[in-house]
C-alpha cells in the first residue's frame, strides 16, 4: 500500500521550524524612533530594544519569548511527524496540536501589538502606529521647561511575520486535507436473507 503523506503539513511543520531560527534575528514587527537611535524589535520568538548602538532585553519578556521558542519548536515537530503518518490512530491528536500553533501566536501578537500602543497612548499621550510613520511633540512634562522636541516614529512588520502567516495558512490548510487522507469509512451491509432459504412448515 502506497505511503500517504500531508505535504501541507511538511511544509507548514519546516516553515514553523524555520520561523524560530529566523527570528532570533530578524524581528516580525519593528518601531524606531528617529534614525533607530532607538528601536524596539518585536517577535514572539525574540524581543529586543536598541539604544544608541547598545541592545538589551527585558528578563520577563525574554522568559516569555523562551517559553514561545519551545511552543513553536514542539509545534513544528508534531506537526512534521503528523504529516509522515497521517492515517495512524493518533494521527489526529498530533495534527489537532501542531496546526493551532502558528496562528495562535499571530492572533496573540497582533493583539499585543494593538495593547502596546494603546498603552502607550493612555500613558504617554502620543499614538504610536502600528504600520507607517508619523512625526510626534513629546509632552512638556518630559522636557526642559520652553523646549518642544518633535521626533518621527516608524513602524513596519519585516519578512518573519509573513512567513509566520504563510506557516499558519499551510498548517490549517494541512487540516483540511487531512479529511481526504483518512476518508470516513464505508457503512456496513446488512446482507438481506436468501431467497432459498426454506421455511420448516408450522
Amino acid at each position: 500500500m502506497r505511503s500517504r503523506i500531508n505535504w501541507f503539513g511538511v511544509a507548514g511543520g519546516a516553515g514553523l521550524i524555520a520561523l524560530v531560527a529566523v527570528s532570533v534575528f530578524v524581528p516580525w514587527w519593528q518601531l524606531r524612533v528617529g534614525d533607530s537611535v532607538v528601536a524596539a524589535n518585536v517577535s514572539p520568538i525574540y524581543t529586543n530594544f536598541d539604544l544608541i548602538g547598545n541592545s538589551f532585553t527585558v528578563p520577563l519578556v525574554f522568559a516569555i519569548n523562551l517559553s514561545c521558542i519551545l511552543l513553536s519548536v514542539a509545534g513544528g515537530v508534531v506537526m512534521l511527524l503528523y504529516s509522515v503518518m497521517p492515517t495512524k490512530p493518533y494521527a489526529k491528536r498530533l495534527l489537532g496540536f501542531s496546526y493551532r500553533t502558528p496562528l495562535l501566536f499571530i492572533i496573540v501578537f497582533v493583539i499585543g501589538l494593538f495593547v502596546l500602543t494603546f498603552l502607550i497612548q493612555a500613558l504617554f499621550s502620543f499614538s504610536v502606529p502600528i504600520v507607517g510613520s508619523t512625526v510626534i511633540q513629546l509632552p512638556q512634562y518630559m522636557m526642559p521647561e520652553g523646549m518642544n522636541v518633535s521626533v518621527q516614529l516608524s513602524a513596519d512588520f519585516l519578512w518573519p511575520f509573513y512567513l509566520a502567516v504563510a506557516s499558519a495558512v499551510l498548517c490549517i490548510v494541512a487540516r483540511v486535507y487531512h479529511g481526504r487522507l483518512t476518508p470516513l469509512s464505508s457503512p456496513a451491509v446488512v446482507s438481506a436473507p436468501s431467497a432459498s432459504t426454506v421455511v420448516p412448515p408450522a
